[in-house]
């Protein structure tokens, strides 16, 4: 609990924190509306809702809180590198560990409260910034609803969202199929963003190494997953393809590789829970924990 507190004292009294945080708050929202104002006339799919709420930019390989989560966890190591709280012959292997897994147990919640947050704001944004002829289906239709959606409308007696006030009509943008999956896997990839930040910037030492390495990740594990599936003739699941913020993996592995489509690799029917997938996506970060901590074994100091 003191390696904890200790953590969580430091995190708090760096400016870079509160400083990181806000812009990227500020930034995102912006994006999102930016993104928003030039969203073209007709229904609102769910996966170009989930783009516009997760302020995802083409050729940027993580949204803006993941991003944001990332730098925060490889800063968070970079000043402890900087400026160690113990001398490093007081600092032994134990201690070393038990201080990594501390900066990954405080950047969990604050990347998971970062996308929230951003998802929040976004919404908001989203609203506010989209031209007068997108339509939100779930807003108007029912039957454009989330299961899960319904059901707790309908426990509340309330048919659809049109029957709420109107100053909740941003609540349409996050209630449609697929979305309420769709946000919180973003929010688990801002939450794996932040500790793979701390894992590199821990194996190189260096926060601007661990932020390069976070954004090289992205397009290397997705064009590794999709090369996966298709050697095991498993098709790249619909459901993935439109979460994954950085979609050149799926292109250059299923286009340019193998001479398809990207509406081909996206075409497929199998599950997010496909183990193919699941082995692909947690291997790299499994592998991240095991050589960190392998390689603080064999250091003298943080």
């Amino acid at each position: 609990m003191r390696v904890l507190a200790y953590e969580l004292r430091r995190l708090r009294g760096l400016r870079s924190t509160w400083l990181l945080l806000a812009a990227v708050l500020l930034g995102d929202a912006a994006v999102a509306a930016v993104l928003a104002s030039h969203a073209p006339d007709g229904p609102l799919a769910a996966p170009a809702g989930a783009r516009l709420l997760t302020a995802a930019v083409p050729l940027v390989p993580l949204p803006f809180a993941a991003l944001g989560a990332g730098v925060l966890g490889a800063l968070s190591y970079g000043h402890e590198v900087r400026h160690p709280g113990l001398p490093a012959s007081q600092v032994s292997y134990p201690r070393r560990v038990r201080l990594l897994l501390a900066k990954l147990l405080v950047i969990g919640p604050v990347a998971a409260l970062l996308a929230l947050a951003t998802l929040l704001l976004d919404t908001v944004a989203v609203h506010l910034a989209l031209p007068d002829g997108v339509t939100v289906a779930a807003w108007a239709d029912p039957a454009a609803l989330s299961d899960r959606v319904s059901e707790a409308l309908a426990g509340a007696g309330v048919a659809g969202l049109s029957d709420l006030p109107g100053v909740l009509a941003p609540l349409g943008l996050v209630a449609g199929h697929g979305m309420p999956a769709a946000l919180l896997a973003f929010v688990l990839l801002t939450v794996v963003a932040g500790w793979t930040g701390v894992l590199t910037a821990s194996l190189t030492r260096s926060a601007a190494a661990g932020v390069l390495l976070l954004c090289a990740l992205p397009p290397l594990l997705e064009s590794g997953a999709a090369l996966l599936l298709r050697h095991t003739g498993r098709p790249w699941p619909a459901r993935a393809a439109e979460l994954l913020p950085f979609q050149s993996g799926i292109e250059w592995a299923y286009g340019w590789v193998y001479g398809g489509g990207a509406q081909e690799a996206t075409a497929g029917g199998a599950a997010l829970s496909d183990p193919a997938l699941l082995a692909a996506v947690s291997a790299p970060a499994a592998l991240l924990l095991l050589a960190a901590l392998l390689v603080q074994a064999r250091r003298r100091a943080l």
